[in-house]
């Protein structure tokens, strides 16, 4: 079966300043294994990308190491409002840190929020991550300033419940899952490990994944949430927060889709519709990903291409497999073996520009 080419709208890339865990060349490896021909990354790196010279050194990564298509957020903090607005044009968009995760970045101070909001152009998303109360709060500052918000990685009941209502107001509120948090509750921890299952926001309990089910009409992206570390460090005794997934992601999502749990348009939108109309960016001109439906698959760390070397998702089978992706007309991946070299991959923000 063919499948457009995926779009993964949340993923760690770890550079620069953490290269030991992935970087740009064997993130996008990962990214074309698992069907993602195009990844939008994160801004909690080492420096964070919080300003221009952070943005440029992260896009030079990408320029130089990238073998799919990417663009690269920049991050808030409590005073660069006025400093990373002006950068819009050539992000993927502003990513606000409400609650504390991975890296330095978080802004909890509500006027900061307020001058992120009403200062960020109208052009470019604003990506959140925010859970619980903090979640209530970015919509209530969405709704006050009329713009556009995407919450991140939603994974309990009470916020899928009130983004739905916000939805129904009419507010221009969008919302991603991840599949961590649609396939594993905190019911898996004991088998993954104590360190391995820790990542934000925590896996919670089976009726928030029950919930996230029975409300996949609210939900308009899946997304990975790809946050490699080491499995020394995830075994560590502070073990930080974060799983891989890009090489996960689609097998889990097709065996749904096998079982009756998901519809394969269902599938395409949240991968490559919505991530594509949200984001605002441009298309893939023949660019597609072939899977084999019926392949039986036990996932396992044998053979990902993700820096991270090891899965949560360990022993789990599924039937669904990526064979073949091909990015503008370039066989990028075939039957495990990554062709693209490093740097054949484009930056969709400056393609959108140069196409103007």
């Amino acid at each position: 079966m063919r499948l457009p080419g995926l779009i993964d709208v949340h993923v760690h890339m770890r550079e620069p300043g953490a290269a030991h865990k992935e970087d740009w060349a064997t993130g996008t490896a990962a990214a074309l294994a698992g069907g993602f021909t195009a990844v939008l990354a994160m801004p909690n790196t080492q420096p964070p990308v919080v300003d221009a010279p952070s943005f440029d050194l992260a896009r030079m990564a990408a320029r130089d190491r990238a073998r799919c298509d990417h663009a690269q957020y920049v991050g808030a903090t409590t005073d660069n409002a006025a400093v990373v607005a002006p950068l819009a044009e050539s992000a993927a968009g502003l990513k606000i840190y409400l609650d504390p995760t991975y890296g330095p970045l978080r802004v909890d101070q509500l006027a900061a929020l307020h001058s992120h909001f009403a200062t960020w152009p109208d052009a470019r998303p604003i990506a959140v991550h925010a859970e619980g109360a903090a979640l209530a709060t970015a919509i209530g500052l969405a709704a006050a300033t009329g713009r556009s918000l995407h919450l991140c990685h939603v994974s309990r009941r009470d916020e899928i419940v009130l983004i739905r209502s916000a939805k129904e107001l009419g507010l221009p509120v969008t919302c991603e899952v991840t599949p961590h948090h649609l396939f594993l509750s905190e019911r898996d921890a004991r088998a993954i490990g104590r360190g391995l299952c820790e990542v934000r926001p925590p896996l919670a309990t089976p009726a928030d994944c029950a919930a996230l089910w029975e409300n996949l009409d609210v939900i308009d992206c899946f997304a990975t949430d790809h946050a490699p570390h080491t499995y020394a460090e995830k075994t560590s005794l502070q073990p930080p927060p974060g799983f891989p997934g890009l090489e996960t992601a689609l097998p889990l999502l097709l065996n749904a889709v096998r079982e009756g749990r998901l519809g394969l348009d269902d599938l395409v939108a949240r991968l490559c519709h919505n991530p594509r109309r949200i984001f605002g960016l441009p298309e893939q001109p023949d660019t597609y990903v072939d899977v084999d439906l019926a392949a039986a698959v036990e996932l396992g760390s044998e053979t990902l291409h993700t820096r991270a070397g090891w899965t949560p998702f360990a022993g789990v089978k599924v039937r669904g497999r990526v064979r073949r992706v091909v990015l503008r007309g370039v066989e990028a991946f075939r039957d495990g073996q990554v062709l693209a070299p490093p740097g054949s991959g484009r930056d969709l923000r400056a393609e959108r520009t140069a196409g103007k």
